[in-house]
This record gives C-alpha cells, sequence and structure tokens, in this order.
C-alpha cells in the first residue's frame, strides 16, 4: 500500500497542517517563552522602582547625617555658654538648611534638658535625654542615627540623627540633635502616597529594629514586623536577601514583591504589588491565546465535517453492505477490495474473516458458549453472578417442595472491605475479592451454590440439608458453615505485599416447604445480615420475624 494512498496519512498530515503547526507553535515556543519574557519584565521593573526610591531615601538620610557634621564643625564652643546667640544660631541654620523637620536641639553633656532648640516643640526642654541610646553614643564621640520612634514630647514618628559637639582640646561639651518626622513631605512621606500601580505600595523595613519605618499604608508606621514563619520572602530579606519573589500578604493576598537595601541605615524597600496586577499581561495573553485557539479548532472542525464524509464514504458503503448481510436482506460474500487504501485493507480483513467463520464453525460454538457463560458469571471471581443464582435458587425451592425437604441461604457482606478499596485501590481490592471466593468454595458440596451479588456481597445456597425436613438440623449444618466462613475469611490476606485483614457478617434464613418465594428469601437473608452487623459484626444472625418490625 503506497504511503499517499493511506487514509490514516492523509488524515495525520491534514490535522497536523491546521493544528500543530497553528496551535502547537504557539503552546511549544511562543505562549511559554512570552510568559516568562513578561514575568522577568515586570520583576525587573519593580526591582527598578524599588531601587530607585532606596537611592532617594539613602541620599535623604546622607544629607542630614552631613548637615548635623557640619553644623558641629562650625558651632562655636563659646556659645554654648551664651543660650540666646545660641538659640539664633541654630535659628538662622534651620532657615538656610531645613532638612529637619521638627527642627534642631543642643543637648548639654549631662542630658539634661536643652541648651538651645528650633523651632521650639513643647515639653521637648524638659525631657531627660541621658538614658536615650543614641545620646549616650554621641556624648561618646560618635555619629548616630536612632532607631525609628515616636517623640516623647508629642507622639510624633521620628528619627533622631546626631554628633558631638567638641571643644579645640577635642572633649565631648554637648550633643547636635536634628529631628526629623518619619512622615514629613521631605523625608518618608512619598512612600504613603505614591503607588505602585492601581493597589500596590512600598514598605520601608528596618531589620535591625523589627519595624516599619514606613509604609503605604500609615497604620503600618512603626509597627513591629511579622514574626518568623509567618512570610518565608518576608523572613528571607530580613536575613539578608535582595530581590524579587511572590509571596502572599497578611490580608491573604498574593503579590509580587522587590526588596531593595539603603545602604546608609542598613534599611530596606519593599516595593509591592498584586499578582493579579502585576501580571495581568500574561492574563490578557492567554485570553488572546484560548480566543485564537478556539477560532482554529472551528476552523479544523469544519474542514473535518466537509472533507471527512467524501474520504469516508467508500467504507460507509462496505459497512452498508455487511449490515445487510448480517440482516439477511444480502448472501454472505466477500466484499469488493477496491483501492490499496485502508478501506481496501477493511474489505480484505472482512472477507479473511467470513473464510474463517466458515471453516471454524465449531470455534464459533465455542466462544457462544464463553459468552453464555460470561452472561451467568461475575467477571472477576468466576462465581455465578446474581442472574444465574437467582435462577439456581428458585429451581432449588421448587425442588424442595416437591422433595419436602429444607435448604438455607447464607447472606454474606464483607466487614473492612472498603477501606482496604481506599487506601490500596482496586487492583488490591479485587484480588482480595478473588480470594473470598475461593476460601468460600472450600468444603462446599456440588449441589451448594456460592455467588457473587455484587461489590462484597456474597451468598451460599445450601440445598438438601441432609435431605429431611428437620428445621433443628437444618439450622445446625447453617450454623457449621456460616461458622467456617467467619474462620477462614477471618484469616490475613497476603496481596502484594499487604497483609490484609478482613471480618464477614451473615444474615441465615431457612426454607421450609410451603414457605415464601425467593425473593422474599433473599430480602429475609438480607435484613438478617444488616442484623449481624448492627449485633458487632464479623458473626451471623438467624432471621425472625421482629427484625421485620424493626
Amino acid at each position: 500500500m503506497h504511503l499517499i494512498n493511506s487514509l490514516v496519512f492523509r488524515l495525520i498530515f491534514f490535522g497536523m497542517l491546521l493544528v500543530t503547526v497553528g496551535l502547537g507553535y504557539r503552546v511549544v515556543v511562543v505562549m511559554p517563552t512570552l510568559a516568562e519574557d513578561i514575568k522577568n519584565l515586570v520583576a525587573n521593573q519593580q526591582l527598578s522602582i524599588a531601587n530607585y526610591v532606596a537611592r532617594d531615601i539613602d541620599q535623604k538620610i546622607i544629607e542630614r547625617r552631613s548637615l548635623i557634621t557640619r553644623l558641629t564643625a562650625d558651632l562655636p564652643p563659646a556659645l554654648l555658654n551664651q543660650r540666646t546667640a545660641l538659640a539664633s544660631w541654630l535659628a538662622e541654620r534651620q532657615r538656610y538648611s531645613p532638612l529637619f523637620s521638627s527642627g534642631l536641639m543642643l543637648i548639654p553633656a549631662s542630658g539634661q534638658g536643652l541648651l538651645a532648640e528650633t523651632p521650639v516643640v513643647t515639653g521637648r526642654a524638659g525631657l531627660d535625654y541621658a538614658t536615650r541610646d543614641w545620646f549616650r553614643s554621641a556624648l561618646a564621640g560618635q555619629e548616630v542615627t536612632s532607631r525609628p520612634t515616636r517623640g516623647r514630647a508629642n507622639g510624633d514618628p521620628i528619627i533622631i540623627m546626631a554628633a558631638p559637639v567638641r571643644s579645640a582640646d577635642g572633649k565631648v561639651l554637648a550633643v547636635l540633635a536634628g529631628v526629623e518626622l518619619l512622615d514629613s513631605p521631605s523625608f518618608l512621606k512619598p512612600i504613603q502616597t505614591m503607588r505602585l500601580g492601581n493597589s500596590g505600595g512600598f514598605l520601608l523595613v528596618s531589620p535591625a529594629d523589627k519595624v516599619f519605618v514606613a509604609a503605604s499604608d500609615p497604620a503600618m508606621v512603626l509597627k513591629p514586623t511579622p514574626p518568623p514563619g509567618v512570610n518565608q520572602l518576608h523572613d528571607k530579606a530580613m536575613a539578608g536577601y535582595r530581590g524579587t519573589g511572590v509571596t502572599v500578604n497578611a490580608k491573604g493576598i498574593e503579590e509580587l514583591s522587590a526588596m531593595v537595601t539603603v545602604p546608609s541605615t542598613g534599611w530596606f524597600v519593599v516595593a509591592r504589588m498584586p499578582t493579579d496586577e502585576a501580571f495581568q499581561p500574561m492574563v490578557q495573553l492567554r485570553k488572546m491565546f484560548l480566543r485564537n485557539s478556539v477560532i482554529v479548532a472551528v476552523v479544523v472542525l469544519l474542514a473535518l465535517l466537509l472533507i471527512l464524509p467524501r474520504m469516508f464514504r467508500p467504507l460507509t458503503t462496505a459497512a452498508r453492505q455487511m449490515r445487510a448481510m448480517a440482516d439477511g436482506k444480502q448472501e454472505l460474500q466477500p466484499l469488493p477490495v477496491g483501492s490499496k487504501s485502508e478501506i481496501g485493507e477493511v474489505a480484505a480483513g472482512f472477507n479473511y474473516l467470513l473464510e474463517k467463520l466458515r471453516d471454524n464453525d465449531e470455534r464459533l460454538r465455542e466462544n457462544e458458549a464463553r459468552m453464555a457463560h460470561l452472561a451467568h458469571h461475575d467477571a472477576l471471581t468466576g462465581l455465578p453472578n446474581r442472574l444465574l443464582f437467582e435462577d439456581r435458587l428458585h429451581q432449588a425451592i421448587a425442588r424442595a417442595e416437591r422433595a419436602e425437604t429444607a435448604i438455607a441461604l447464607l447472606f454474606l457482606d464483607l466487614d473492612g472491605f472498603k477501606p482496604i478499596n481506599d487506601e490500596h485501590g482496586h487492583e488490591i481490592g479485587d484480588a482480595v475479592l478473588r480470594q473470598v471466593a475461593e476460601r468460600l468454595l472450600v468444603g462446599r458440596r456440588k449441589t451448594d451454590t456460592v455467588a457473587r451479588l455484587g461489590g462484597d456481597e456474597f451468598v451460599l445456597l445450601l440445598t438438601d440439608a441432609e435431605g429431611n425436613t428437620d428445621a433443628g438440623n437444618s439450622r445446625r449444618i447453617a450454623v457449621t458453615v456460616a461458622e467456617t466462613c467467619i474462620a477462614a475469611l477471618g484469616n490475613p490476606f497476603f496481596v502484594g505485599g499487604h497483609t490484609l485483614q478482613l471480618g464477614v457478617s451473615i444474615g441465615i434464613v431457612l426454607h421450609a416447604p410451603g414457605d415464601d418465594s425467593a425473593d422474599h428469601l433473599l430480602n429475609r437473608a438480607d435484613v438478617a445480615m444488616y442484623a449481624a452487623k448492627q449485633a458487632g459484626r464479623g458473626r451471623y444472625e438467624f432471621f425472625t420475624p421482629e427484625m421485620l418490625a424493626s
């Protein structure tokens, strides 16, 4: 058969031409590449914004530190004893270099009160500064920046930058401090007002102090940072990680965050934006891809609807001929092979099958017998199914009526089978059911029937109980069989390397001549089985009329 005549080749070629070229390229190459590029682009843009904000804050910190250093160098030590002149000197410097929004203050070496301040802030002059860490460091000769805190005078969020004022011989005479409001428009106020996209914003974090120095949400200012373990990306940033990442904030919103250090303080800026907004271009790209995919699928479907009927016309003609032969409207005869395509292969295959059927009529009868067996037996265990069991039950009742003998029906339901199926899977469960069937068949007579009704339900039909109508003897036989089944199924099952344990609950009903029909007998055995389960499982119960009342 030439490849060009192959129906499969034509279908694959046509499908690949329309679908693979159009969809495959976008799925395999374009879509993943564009999505990754967009993610990287958005992350890099956010990192650049965070870098800009961090550099701006760093510059503001450096400017204020430099001003304090310059002022301490320019301050004449003689002015320390001239408070009026000292206040004027500070006011003039504040007027020309107003970098500290809450002013400047000069603190004596004792730390008690102020030598001078500008502007005057109510309550600030009477404070004790001797115990403040930043004051002690400055008094020891260091240029220092305090931790972000709330001012004791008015409760405003502030940061203090201080440096020692020295005498000509280097002795520290006083400490000059500049007080900056964290939410000053010239300092960190822009962080509160700037937005990243529609709903994103910024955080300024001091890892050493474990507080938020500034935030787009003013309520977060000077609040403690989350404890370790709450936010993994925050924990990494507190430990020194700088870069980008995706995390979930305290409100449960997934965000893209970029972290950059402010070098002069050790703080870091976090630029954050919800991923729904940050990756919106990706969402739009997916929508466009899906829309195009639908269009391509519709085009392919329409093309196949127009082309396939024409391609399969010879096959439908052969099918009509085979159907006519099957219905007896046409004599069984070989089909014309026609072209050397798949259609010709189908016709040749039918002709070969027809020849084999004629030559192997006996094998056909065997197949029919096998099908009949499958129709009356459970495919998993090989036991009689419900259809065959009900037929045998009717026959057994009829024989018992004629011979005036008793029969017993045992209804078995496995205990603990569902957990085995759930935990180990249906393959293990099926293997267990096959072993159950094998154990139930042990010791059974040819006149008895073991059947599987479905799931984990089995029945035993005991006929011709010792060939008499002695109810007591029939009961003893049923008890013996029930106890044997309980013991057999109580032993461990070894399947697939697992040791599994089952139990069984059994309902028993005895039928004597003149009793009810087969359906009533089976229902009563089922009722007795449920009574056995309610009584504790792993046991048997004989049917009594009182069970119907409950």
